[in-house]
């Protein structure tokens, strides 16, 4: 992709940008912590005009800037969180933070949108609001479920609301759209089997909650199998399982964590459902009873709405041509709390490509992973032509 694509005033920019990346790579800051990022991110955008809310879900930043006389009002949101894990990159910008680590990209995200935000106070003519929108606690924290629960679009209403997320393995410069469910619903089932522990030399006398865990974890891989239409798109897989100290002693109890990921609404309840009948009833087969509960922390289908998606999709259509986008866009099984704003609010989700490789410096949440910084102009670009298209001035 050529660099002539991108925007003379985001190219202005991009020195800049790129080391902010990497100073906010250097100093990541986890979940409802972000509080150096935050204070960082609203000094900027005062300084560029914007006036500018601090606070929702705690570090949550949403600044608002306006030009001309239309009512119509666009969002764009960047999360801002980082990841517990232990950097090994090796970089001369690596966390500063041990423990700490932004393995996700959101150091480059933050850094699009800032530099989109500058260019639109300082460069561009757009007829409307811009609101931009920087969340806490995107990685599993559900930072924009808390940011709608305290008032987002009440108190910042917006006629549309998008998002993009960096994509290894996608070419710098190209970028994905689909319409519909995009990305998976996500839910964690706890399932504790209770049995009677004993002596492992005298089994008879014990009810053996291994075994009833062990034939659980069969059957459960039936239920995507032999309860969903084949065409539909269903995950159901045991990631956890805990139980026991000794090859002496039965255990009294064995306890499972379960991921499950749909992307329709009446899939994900007809996966809870099952899972949990079967739950008991291999526990009663055995002798065994099983507690189910769902966690709160529950992500719902990523629904891009039509016509937003169309309008995003046909932006990078116009600047980039058929090789600016990503051919065949399917739907995604990893997950993404700004489907709590798409419920909220219409408008879409998009993903940018960051580089192709399959190095652990291109994979997301690996401890190597580094963000592309030749996608960061790519990403700010389109970021301001998205507002140009959707408050373009009158005549």
């Amino acid at each position: 992709m050529s660099c002539q694509t991108i925007l003379p005033e985001v190219r202005d920019l991009t020195p800049s940008m790129v080391a902010l990346r990497q100073h906010l790579h250097a100093h990541p800051e986890l979940s409802y912590e972000e509080f150096e990022t935050s204070r960082l991110v609203a000094d900027k955008l005062r300084g560029w005009g914007y006036e500018v809310h601090h606070g929702l879900a705690g570090t949550g930043v949403v600044a608002t800037l306006r030009k001309g006389r239309s009512g119509r009002v666009i969002g764009l949101r960047a999360d801002m969180d980082a990841l517990p894990i232990v950097e090994a990159s090796g970089l001369p910008y690596a966390s500063h933070h041990d423990g700490k680590m932004h393995a996700c990209g959101h150091d480059g995200h933050t850094a699009m949108l800032l530099a989109a935000g500058q260019c639109l106070a300082q460069s561009i003519d757009f007829d409307g609001t811009v609101r931009l929108i920087f969340q806490p606690a995107e990685e599993g924290y559900l930072g924009a479920q808390k940011m709608v629960e305290e008032g987002l679009f009440q108190l910042f209403p917006c006629d549309a609301v998008f998002a993009m997320h960096n994509w290894p393995g996608l070419p710098v410069g190209r970028f994905g759209f689909l319409s519909g469910p995009f990305m998976a619903s996500a839910d964690t089932v706890t399932i504790r089997l209770n049995g009677r522990g004993g002596h492992g030399a005298m089994p008879q006398d014990t009810v053996d909650s291994v075994v009833a865990a062990a034939s659980l974890i069969m059957v459960l891989q039936t239920v995507v199998a032999r309860n969903m239409p084949p065409l539909d798109m269903g995950v159901v897989g045991v990631g956890s399982i805990h139980g026991g100290t000794s090859s002496t002693v039965v255990p009294t109890c064995v306890e499972l964590a379960v991921t499950v990921r749909a992307l329709k609404e009446s899939t994900r309840r007809l996966l809870l459902q099952r899972i949990e009948a079967l739950a008991h009833a291999q526990a009663e087969a055995f002798g065994a009873t099983a507690e189910v509960s769902v966690s709160a922390n529950a992500f719902p289908v990523l629904y891009n709405h039509p016509r937003e998606t169309a309008l995003a999709r046909n932006v990078a259509l116009e600047w980039l041509g058929e090789n600016g986008l990503v051919a065949d866009m399917q739907p995604m099984t990893c997950s993404e709390d700004f489907s709590f704003m798409l419920q909220a609010c219409p408008g879409s989700y998009l993903i940018m490509g960051n580089g192709e490789g399959a190095e652990g410096g291109c994979l997301l949440h690996n401890p190597a992973y580094d963000f592309n910084d030749a996608s960061l102009p790519y990403g700010a670009s389109y970021w301001v032509k998205l507002v140009s298209a959707f408050l373009k001035p009158a005549g």
